[in-house]
């Protein structure tokens, strides 16, 4: 082989091999709210807010909290995932096209909304399984948050009832933006 190519080969190679690895509480395609496959390691480096949502539910005013953070922190690194959920009384019924709707014409919602999906141990998305692992808690209700820091290693939850701009939240996230994003040049098989 000619060394050009060699050398050509080999620094393909290195960069292939130099890919970002997908911090493991990030590592899941879903769908979204229009059916499109989304994979989560996109918000790799951000702070990620993941909250199990219902549109008929006592909690459901919390989706103007959870924009007005978005708002706030969004420039900052904060990234929130809506994930309505039709597990805790049925509160959830609608199509994905109806929850749309109703999220963004009610609560003029533009932050991150997937498929309705499920969260409770008998039928948790992948996503809701590993952050109840990192834990040691599932959701109970509708609303139930999960704090996930910029290495994508480490959750925290918090439970229906804490407001999205509650004291406690807000600090949590404030907390976590200040941390350095982090880039890792390894490959699984590196580790």
């Amino acid at each position: 082989m000619k060394p050009i190519a060699c050398i050509a080969l080999l620094l393909l190679a290195t960069s292939v091999s130099a890919a970002p690895v997908c911090p493991p509480l990030l590592n899941f395609s879903l769908a979204d709210i229009d059916g499109e496959t989304r994979n989560l390691c996109t918000y790799a480096g951000k702070v990620v807010l993941v909250v199990n949502t219902a549109s008929q539910c006592g909690y459901t005013g919390q989706y103007k909290g959870l924009q007005a953070l978005s708002d706030k922190y969004g420039p900052q690194g904060l990234v929130v995932l809506g994930l309505p959920a039709n597990d805790f009384g049925s509160q959830e019924p609608g199509s994905n096209a109806a929850i749309k709707n109703f999220c963004e014409a009610g609560y003029q919602v533009d932050f991150a909304l997937f498929a309705k999906t499920g969260v409770t141990a008998a039928n948790a998305n992948p996503l809701h399984e590993a952050l109840a692992r990192a834990t040691g808690e599932r959701p109970r209700w509708n609303f139930h948050k999960y704090l996930i820091d910029r290495s994508g290693t480490r959750a925290l939850s918090f439970a229906s009832q804490v407001d999205p701009q509650s004291r406690e939240m807000v600090q949590a996230i404030e907390s976590l933006l200040k941390t350095k994003p982090v880039t890792s040049t390894h490959t699984q098989a590196e580790k």
